[in-house]
């Protein structure tokens, strides 16, 4: 699924047959990454089709971030510390280097891409099968060993092929991406922004991609590109970085309403709400039974995880370089249901934290929090 964007000004030939080259563009915000900012940037050199230009956009740092992203052939535009940090980083960035690009890739400073990404990005920008393409999603996944970060890659495993069946995305994620820059001019345009990323929300990819979808673009996961990124390491980072995500999701929501574009997010958004409602319901019943006295085993019950056990450990066949340990995981039921558990809990706690702050109007800034809860742990 491609469209053909502006030709670039320099062509390339493959088999012969003259081929437009595309500008390629990939912009790199990183707060203290300097333990990771050296495999990003090795990635990005072993590319089979290297990019047109590499910028580094440290901004608030307060380690050697920018010191080690020097050591490499790329440009390095070091920021203070900004007030819209990660979507201010992006846009003083974008304005200064990647305005004219055809193709602009954001990456983050803990992922590492695979030499066939930006070929492959390259390619299905430049196709011609008539489908206007705004923007392409990598697959991403982790390799750390640790159990929570294997419920991680399980979960986005799942996440990843739901979406490419749907050969559609509703989140073009910022861990490593591919857009269209004509839409992000389009955007850029609009009289609530000062570039492409807006600064009113706390996931700013969420709300990139549903306005390139606006302009009648198709937002998709790329079937060929891969990204491995870090995970959250403490359960406490994670809750830090879900509440975020989920957080500001709802909030977008709110404010973008239910239309065709959001039906499915709305959608997603009353699933949760169900599990959670459910979750609290069977609570509900267990305390009460055993008050009453009246609590039984029932054969029938071992059905219901027998079946979950049986999916998880379909899914698990399914996570990219999976091993026996995530096999396992999955057979055992309760890392599982643990997670779902803590899932449903930062659904309950996003829901609650929503509508305190339309009650309060005092809103957290979610990525200070998130930041503070990775650097305890």
């Amino acid at each position: 699924m491609s469209t053909v964007l502006p030709s670039a000004a320099d062509t390339m030939v493959h088999s012969g047959v003259p081929v437009s080259r595309l500008r390629v563009v990939v912009l790199v915000p990183a707060y203290n990454e300097a333990a990771s900012i050296g495999a990003t940037l090795d990635g990005l050199m072993r590319q089979d089709r290297p990019a047109d230009l590499i910028v580094v956009v440290p901004n608030g740092c307060t380690d050697s971030t920018a010191r080690e992203a020097r050591k490499y052939p790329v440009t390095v535009m070091e920021l203070p510390r900004l007030e819209h940090r990660k979507s201010e980083a992006l846009n003083r960035a974008w304005a200064e280097y990647a305005y004219d690009a055809d193709v602009l890739v954001c990456l983050d400073a803990d992922t590492v891409l695979p030499p066939n990404a930006l070929a492959a990005w390259e390619a299905e920008f430049s196709g011609g099968e008539g489908v206007l393409l705004g923007g392409s999603s990598s697959k991403f996944t982790m390799q750390d060993p640790g159990l929570l970060s294997r419920l991680q890659k399980a979960e986005f495993a799942t996440w990843t092929d739901t979406a490419l069946r749907r050969g559609r995305t509703s989140v073009l994620a910022g861990t490593g991406c591919a857009i269209n820059n004509a839409v992000l001019r389009q955007i850029a345009a609009r009289d609530d922004r000062e570039g492409p990323w807006v600064y009113t929300s706390q996931v700013e990819d969420f709300e990139l991609t549903y306005r390139i979808r606006e302009l009648g673009y198709v937002c998709q996961v790329s079937p060929e590109v891969r990204a491995y990124t870090d995970s959250m390491k403490s359960i406490k980072a994670l809750w830090g970085q879900r509440m975020k995500w989920q957080v500001g999701t709802v909030e977008d929501l709110l404010d973008l309403g239910l239309n065709r574009l959001t039906l499915r997010d709305w959608a997603q958004q009353a699933m949760g709400l169900l599990g959670v409602f459910l979750k609290l319901l069977w609570i509900a019943v267990m305390v009460l039974s055993l008050t009453l006295g009246v609590f039984q085993v029932v054969l029938f019950w071992w059905l219901v995880p027998i079946l979950f056990v049986a999916l998880d450990i379909k899914r698990a066949l399914r996570i990219p370089h999976w091993d026996w340990k995530d096999v396992l995981i999955a057979a055992t039921f309760f890392p599982q249901e643990l997670f779902m558990w803590l899932r449903s809990g930062w659904f309950l706690a996003s829901w609650s934290a929503v509508l305190t702050t339309k009650i309060t109007r005092r809103r957290i800034d979610r990525w200070e929090a998130q930041y503070t809860a990775e650097e305890i742990n």
